[in-house]
């Protein structure tokens, strides 16, 4: 269970608003960094927090006067308040969860087709639509790096820039492989299909990690395709890079020229490899390309079934609901929170 300690917290940024002032703090680059990113932080939080006590205090006093006076329409407004100051906690409750290393930085989210064809491709679709739409309902803004288009409809890889408090932290639990369970609409038969989706959530840092050799490098380029503004299917200025020792690849076709596409996709990449680095530092990643699990049976986080009954649920927390247009819509809240407190037993939104 998440707790929060007042006073605990503004030690903390005395603390540290002390280091920050001392001579030649700044000159750390390194240190400085994490320091001024801690002290932010922590006072974001107290701030916060402070603002929960004072509508709590306006709320009670609201309330008796209106208890004092009969009037309805008053307790009527302060029961609005009181679900609108429950939400900003449970929200607030969730930020307190966030202590990863790398949990406030934005983020690369990557999705890619797996077994199924052009069932997990359009499932591969669907799943961009979700996190879009989960970003919307976050705050967080969500840019379309590349969507490589798929053989009759969907998409076969798509690739999101997050940006935003705790972007990374809101989504890293959200890796892994994703099955959709459904009458195919691609199937004249109407049969039911199974169909998966592998998603990487990749933090990005400062810090740099890792040195690349030009010949560890494939760079190839073609024409856009999918969303991605006026200048697509225009000119070959999209970019695909391969880091050939990892089989790893970022690719971006977004920007308005081949150079700025190319310095997109190196970013990403960038990140991709330094985070595949931690995670073999942390001996966390047993193979070099662990992360990309081969998607199909046995390896997926969650299952998504809209028949021959609609459940969405979560085998790593057993988090389930049967309001799976809503998790579709984007409401991916209840298994974030759950992830994050480590929750173990069954619950239900729906």
């Amino acid at each position: 269970m998440v707790t929060f300690d007042r006073a605990t917290l503004e030690r903390e940024i005395a603390e540290l608003e002390t280091e920050m002032s001392s001579p030649g703090f700044w000159n750390q680059r390194d240190r400085s960094a994490d320091v001024a990113r801690r002290a932010e932080r922590a006072k974001s939080l107290l701030a916060r927090w402070q603002g929960a006590e004072s509508e709590l205090a306006d709320i009670e006093v609201l309330h008796s006067m209106a208890v004092d006076a009969g009037d309805e329409a008053e307790l009527t407004s302060v029961s609005r308040r009181v679900a609108s100051l429950a939400e900003s906690l449970r929200i607030f409750n969730i930020e307190l969860s966030f202590t990863g290393e790398h949990d406030a930085s934005d983020c690369y989210l990557s999705i890619n087709a797996g077994a199924g064809g052009t069932d997990s491709q359009d499932w591969a679709e669907m799943l961009l639509r979700m996190y879009g739409r989960f970003c919307e309902r976050a705050g967080l803004s969500a840019a379309l790096l590349e969507a490589s288009a798929g053989d009759t409809a969907g998409i076969r890889s798509a690739t999101l820039e997050v940006k935003g408090d705790y972007a990374y932290g809101n989504l890293r639990s959200e890796a892994g492989v994703h099955r959709l369970v459904r009458l195919s609409p691609y199937d004249a038969a109407h049969r039911r299909h199974t169909s998966f989706a592998a998603v990487t959530v990749t933090p990005v840092t400062e810090e740099v990690l890792v040195e690349l050799d030009p010949k560890d490098l494939r760079i190839d380029t073609y024409r856009s395709s999918g969303a991605g503004g006026q200048h697509v299917n225009v000119t070959d200025s999209a970019v695909r890079i391969t880091h050939l020792p990892t089989g790893l690849v970022a690719s971006c076709q977004n920007e308005r020229s081949q150079h700025q596409n190319k310095a997109v996709a190196m970013r990403v990449l960038h990140a991709k490899l330094a985070d595949l680095l931690r995670r073999r530092q942390a001996e966390k990643l047993e193979e070099i390309k662990g992360e990309l699990r081969e998607n199909e049976w046995g390896s997926q986080i969650r299952s998504y079934v809209l028949h021959p009954y609609q459940l969405v649920k979560d085998h790593r927390t057993l988090v389930e609901t049967s309001n799976v247009a809503d998790v579709l819509d984007g409401n991916l809240f209840p298994f974030v929170e759950a992830c994050l407190s480590g929750a173990s037993s069954s619950g239900s939104s729906g």
